[in-house]
Parts: C-alpha cells; structure tokens; sequence
C-alpha cells in the first residue's frame, strides 16, 4: 500500500482561509500540497504539476471549477486522477451538474477534516 507521502494534491479555491486549513490539514497526514487560486491556473498547475488528486472549488475566479473539471478529464492525463469538488454549492443540481462533468465526488463545505482525508484516501486507494 502507497503512503501518503508519495501523493501529490492540488487543491484550488479562491478563499485563501480555505486553502490554508486544507493545507495545514492534509499536510499533517503526510500529503504532498499544491495550491491554486483560480480556474485558469488551476489547469495550468495540473499539467505541469500532475497531481494524484485534485481538490477544486466550484466558484472560482477567471474560469469555474464545474469547466476546469470538464476540461481536465477530457485529457487523457487526467481521464483517471480523481477530482473531487468541493464547495458550499450544495444543491442537488449543483451536485448533478459536478457528476456531469466527471467529477469523482462532491464534497460540501463546510467540511469535516477526518471526512476529507478519508475521503481522499479512498480514492487514491490508501
């Protein structure tokens, strides 16, 4: 089984509070973290970057996570990574909208820490 350490986490979110808890966070289980700030680099950070795992916001400056999600997963480099949004968006039509685009899981925020990293490791199979 792959540890923690080796697994590389993008997580974009325009609220830098939201990124620094997630950071912080994911960062004491041993994770590897990457931040953006808006949609647009957000791609570009995934390309060059390759993460294991992206953890995207939905409301996002210059483009927004419901199209960085559809334009990832149209790649073959990224066909396979989980995304996993995460938001306060938490309606049902917001959720079937995020499975419409290939997102792998829908997590609301405000969110539980021991949830997300569980829910991570799920995906990542560890």
């Amino acid at each position: 089984m792959n540890s923690s350490k080796t697994k590389k986490i993008l997580v974009v979110d325009d609220e830098e509070l939201t990124t620094e808890l997630a950071k912080t966070f994911l960062e004491k289980h041993d994770f590897v973290v990457i931040i953006a700030g808006d949609g647009e680099e957000a791609i570009e950070i995934a390309r060059s970057e390759d993460p294991d795992l992206i953890l995207l916001d939905v409301m996002l400056p210059t483009i927004d996570g419901f199209t960085v999600c559809k334009t990832l997963k149209a790649t073959d480099q990224f066909r396979n990574t989980p995304i996993l949004m995460f938001t306060a968006k938490g309606l049902s039509s917001d959720m079937e909208r995020g499975e419409e685009v290939g997102a792998d899981e829908y997590i609301v925020k405000p969110f539980s820490g021991k949830a997300l990293v569980a829910t991570i490791r799920k995906h990542l199979g560890i």
